[in-house]
């Protein structure tokens, strides 16, 4: 018998030709739980900042995005404690269950926000809305990594088609992220909203949102994905995530429990230097719901042929981008890798972050358009510096996200994937509430100088990974 630390090490080259079916269910399954979220999402920055009068909670916009940006940033901290769970008492399949049932609860909770008693304020929140979001955090924390983790199994170390899985999966997250403002923002703005005609610009205009409804879209989003995932799992997952690494007598299991080895400890230290990197890109790449989101509200020209587009429905073009442009770029790393020409994960990474700063840029220029910083709110900008941002966005976040998720899968040794997909995700923890800080400076410092200074401090750090690159692709040992 090989020894535990020989067996980890030694990928197998039988790979197959086409991805398991257990990969369509899983993208299934993550599309309804990033409908859910995004849902809420797309609405919570309005629902926050929206007068008490018009059915939001009438907290100041500085405040407002704070809150966010603790939520969104917790959203991404509790996977960590999740993915250890997972790999040493649940297995990542009982972790995704009691994530998506927790979530699903906070979803109702704000959804029956109105009809609860609103005493009891908890850090400016009414209860329910503050016990709803304390919930999808601590739900998300066992969903996120575990989901990923369980991608990334249905793989040999090796196999060329696991990056391009992990951008197919990325494109079920963004399916549901393109939909879910558009539903849960239709419904919250539209459909169940009280409007009316101002005669001065004969344009509508919303007297009160109906923001529980798209609260209740995105908790039966939840629902739906978590039906879907337990009917099939077993027909086409088998046993896959069942049980937590190195439990039992296997071979797998006493890898498992081997002491690390110099390569897999190099391998997890390049995990946690691209993390740190990873927060740069974040703390800019969230401003989508926060800072971009007010901005568009105030200072874009939404009114398309006599429509006025909601103001939510913008969190859709990043994924509706997404959609469209996935599979080439699955596409082109698999042909790069099948031809030995692929860039290994810290270009990829560091050219995702130069990427977004572009993007910035033309939010520089649309604030240029304005005159600079003017409160005028009649003076608009034009939506396409806004459309521009999020496509050159959306370009960077594919050289860097779903390559993170992939990365880790293959990085992590087996006893600590799910808890390592957890510290992955803490660069997203630290972003939002940098993030969140911000976007409240916003307000004070001003639109131009905020973008302009994202813009440049990101393709800075881009090209520093860059730079670095190499040393980092020989800490992966083949794995890069």
């Amino acid at each position: 018998m090989q020894p535990a630390t020989a067996l980890r090490e030694q990928p197998s080259q039988e790979f197959a030709t086409k991805h398991p079916p257990g990969l369509y269910l899983l993208f299934l399954t993550e599309m309804w739980e990033r409908f859910s979220y995004y849902g809420m999402r797309g609405l919570l920055t309005l629902y926050l900042t929206k007068a008490a009068i018009a059915g939001g909670l009438g907290i100041p916009e500085a405040a407002g995005t704070l809150i966010y940006g603790y939520f969104t940033g917790f959203v991404y901290f509790t996977p960590i404690i999740g993915g250890w769970l997972a790999d040493k008492y649940l297995g990542q399949r009982r972790a995704i269950l009691i994530g998506g049932v927790t979530m699903a609860i906070g979803q109702f909770l704000l959804f029956m926000q109105p009809a609860l008693s609103t005493e009891g304020a908890f850090f400016g929140l009414p209860w329910p809305t503050a016990a709803g979001l304390l919930l999808i955090i601590l739900g998300n924390g066992f969903f996120k990594p575990n989901i990923s983790t369980i991608v990334g199994k249905l793989y040999k170390q090796g196999d060329p088609l696991r990056d391009a899985a992990f951008t197919i999966f990325y494109m079920g997250i963004n399916v549901g992220a393109f939909l879910a403002p558009l539903v849960c923002g239709y419904l919250a703005e539209n459909l169940f909203a009280v409007r009316h005609l101002d005669p001065a610009t004969q344009q509508m205009v919303v007297d009160h949102y109906g923001f529980r409804y798209g609260f209740l879209a995105a908790g039966t989003g939840m629902i739906l994905g978590q039906i879907l995932f337990n009917v099939f799992g077993n027909k086409y997952l088998g046993s896959v995530g069942m049980q937590p690494e190195g439990k039992g007598d296997s071979p797998e299991a006493k890898a498992a429990k081997a002491p690390l080895t110099k390569e897999e400890t190099d391998r997890m230290a390049v995990i946690f230097v691209i993390t740190l990197f990873v927060v740069f890109f974040w703390a800019g790449f969230e401003q989508a719901g926060s800072s971009l989101t007010l901005y568009t509200d105030k200072y874009i020209n939404r009114e398309v042929a006599g429509f006025l587009i909601p103001t939510s429905w913008f969190q859709s073009v990043n994924a509706g981008f997404i959609v469209l442009l996935g599979a080439p770029v699955a596409a082109l790393w698999v042909s790069l890798g099948r031809k030995g020409k692929d860039l290994n994960i810290p270009v990829k990474m560091g050219l995702g972050m130069v990427l977004l700063g572009v993007g910035f840029l033309f939010m520089v220029g649309a604030a240029l358009q304005r005159g600079g910083d003017v409160a005028d709110q009649t003076i608009k900008a034009s939506i396409l510096w806004l459309l521009a941002t999020y496509f050159f966005h959306t370009v960077g976040e594919l050289c860097l996200s779903p390559v993170g998720l992939s990365m880790v899968s293959r990085l992590s040794p087996p006893a600590l994937t799910a808890m390592l997909m957890g510290v992955w995700f803490l660069a997203p923890f630290v972003a939002q509430i940098a993030g969140g800080y911000i976007a409240a400076y916003v307000e004070t410092l001003g639109a131009l100088k905020v973008f302009g200074l994202i813009a440049a401090f990101v393709i800075v750090a881009g090209l520093l990974l860059i730079a670095i690159s190499r040393k980092l692709f020989a800490m992966m040992h083949g794995r890069g």
